[in-house]
């Protein structure tokens, strides 16, 4: 079994995740990529990852909309392509945007549709990369409440103090108690954002 997939990979999963819907016949689909997938393929950091995480889909007026649940024609060729390229059988996952406490349902950042990056797979298969403004307001959110790579991850991003300002302020939308407002902040001193701390 194919344990993590580098950024050829990735690009070789969705060409045949693409061609697998049109074989089907199953109507062009949208979906809007997080994650290790989203900074693999945008090259912003030199890593590989386990899975593919899709925050959004997009219908066919161009509208954001949940990815809850996936579209069966989109998950039976992602089982598909998991056997013909012997992947885990949810390396394509809705995890990020999954119930009522996902980052789609309890608010994107602003703008972060007009950040997208769009890859075409084919005829139908469009897929919309996260902005790397994005992915830091996410990876803010994971550090202080998974800690562990999503830290590395934020870190290897190099974010100003401008965007952790933003990313910070953001995630207090997502989280309004007094004990994650003191792990943020706990958090950005020991990153070396000591300001960005006392201004949120």
């Amino acid at each position: 079994m194919l344990e993590v997939l580098t950024g050829q990979q990735i690009e070789e999963v969705f060409r045949l995740l693409g061609g697998r819907l049109k074989r089907n016949g199953s109507p062009p689909v949208g979906i809007v990529v997080c994650g290790g997938a989203a900074m693999i393929v945008l090259e912003l950091l030199p890593r590989t990852t386990t899975d593919v995480d899709i925050v959004a889909m997009l219908d066919a007026s161009q509208k954001l909309v949940a990815p809850v649940p996936l579209p069966d024609s989109l998950l039976q060729a992602a089982h598909e392509v998991a056997r013909t390229m012997e992947l885990p059988e949810d390396w394509l996952n809705n995890g990020p945007s999954r119930d009522e406490g996902g980052l789609f349902q309890m608010g994107l950042p602003e703008g972060f549709q007009g950040r997208l990056h769009a890859q075409e797979y084919g005829t139908h298969l469009s897929v919309y990369f996260i902005d790397r403004l994005d992915q830091i307001h996410f990876k803010l959110y994971a550090a202080v409440d998974r800690g562990g790579y999503h830290i590395s991850d934020l870190e290897a991003l190099q974010p100003t103090e401008g965007e952790l300002t933003q990313a910070a302020r953001w995630t207090l939308t997502h989280d309004v108690s007094p004990a994650f407002l003191m792990l943020l902040k706990k958090l950005l001193e020991s990153l070396g954002y000591g300001n960005v701390a006392e201004t949120i």
